[in-house]
C-alpha cells in the first residue's frame, strides 16, 4: 500500500501532493462544523474552504517547497533551519491571508479584509506555536517529493482552527481550547441559572395559587 503510493506520488508528484493538501484542507472545516453545529452544517462555507485550499493553498505549498529545497538543498542543520526562517517569515503569513480574504471573497463579503484585520495577528501568533515544529520536522525527516502531502496532514488540524477562528473565535489559541474544553465553571454557572429560573419559576406559581385561594375565601358582595 505505501509502495504503491511512493510510487504514484513519485510519478505523478504534483496532482497527488495537491489533491490531498486541498481534501485534507476542506476537511478540517468539517471536522470543525460537525463538532460545533452538526444539525446545521454549511456545506457552502466548506466548499470556500475547499476553492481556496485547491486553488492556492496547495498549490502554493508544492511550489513553495520545491523553490526550498532548489535553494537550500540538503537535511544539515543549516540548510533546515534556513528553510524554516523563510517559511514561517514568507509562506506563512501569506498563507494565512489568502484564507482569510479568499473565504471572505468567495462568501461576497463587502469588506474582504475585515477578518483579516481583526484575527490575522492572533492567528499568525498562534501559528508560532504549531507550525515551526511540524515544518522542522518536514525538512529534516521528510522526503522532498511528499512534503505537501505531510504540509497537508498538518494543515488538516490547522483548518479546523482556522475555520473556528473565522466563525467563532479570535485567532488565539486560548480560544480554541475553551471552545474544545469548556471549563466545568461554565457549566456550573449555566446549571445554577437554570436553578433559580426554576425556583422564580415556583414562586412565581405559589403565589398565584395564594392569590386564588383568597380570592374564592373572599365574602360575598351585598
Amino acid at each position: 500500500m505505501i509502495k504503491a503510493f511512493i510510487k504514484h506520488v513519485r510519478r505523478f508528484p504534483w496532482v497527488t501532493n495537491v489533491t490531498l493538501y486541498g481534501c485534507l484542507f476542506a476537511g478540517g472545516d468539517f471536522v470543525h462544523q460537525w463538532f460545533s453545529q452538526r444539525d446545521k452544517m454549511d456545506w457552502s462555507h466548506t466548499r470556500n474552504v475547499a476553492v481556496v485550499a485547491f486553488s492556492f493553498h496547495g498549490n502554493f505549498n508544492f511550489f513553495w517547497m520545491r523553490f526550498l529545497e532548489r535553494k537550500f538543498p540538503g537535511y544539515s542543520a543549516g540548510m533546515v533551519m534556513k528553510k524554516l526562517f523563510l517559511d514561517q517569515t514568507t509562506a506563512a503569513p501569506l498563507a494565512t491571508s489568502a484564507f482569510y480574504t479568499g473565504v471572505s471573497f468567495l462568501e461576497g463579503k463587502e469588506d474582504v479584509m475585515e477578518d483579516w484585520r481583526d484575527k490575522f495577528l492572533n492567528t499568525y501568533k498562534t501559528g508560532l506555536m504549531f507550525w515551526p515544529f511540524m515544518q522542522f520536522l518536514n525538512f529534516a525527516l521528510v522526503p522532498p517529493y511528499v512534503r505537501t502531502t505531510f504540509s497537508g496532514c498538518c494543515a488538516f488540524i490547522w483548518a479546523t482552527f482556522l475555520c473556528f477562528s473565522r466563525q467563532s473565535g479570535d485567532g488565539t489559541a486560548g480560544a480554541a481550547l475553551e471552545w474544545m474544553f469548556p471549563s466545568k465553571g461554565d457549566g456550573a454557572e449555566q446549571a445554577d441559572k437554570m436553578k433559580r429560573k426554576v425556583l422564580a419559576s415556583k414562586e412565581a406559581s405559589s403565589s398565584i395559587e395564594q392569590a386564588s385561594g383568597q380570592r374564592m375565601w373572599w365574602p360575598p358582595c351585598r
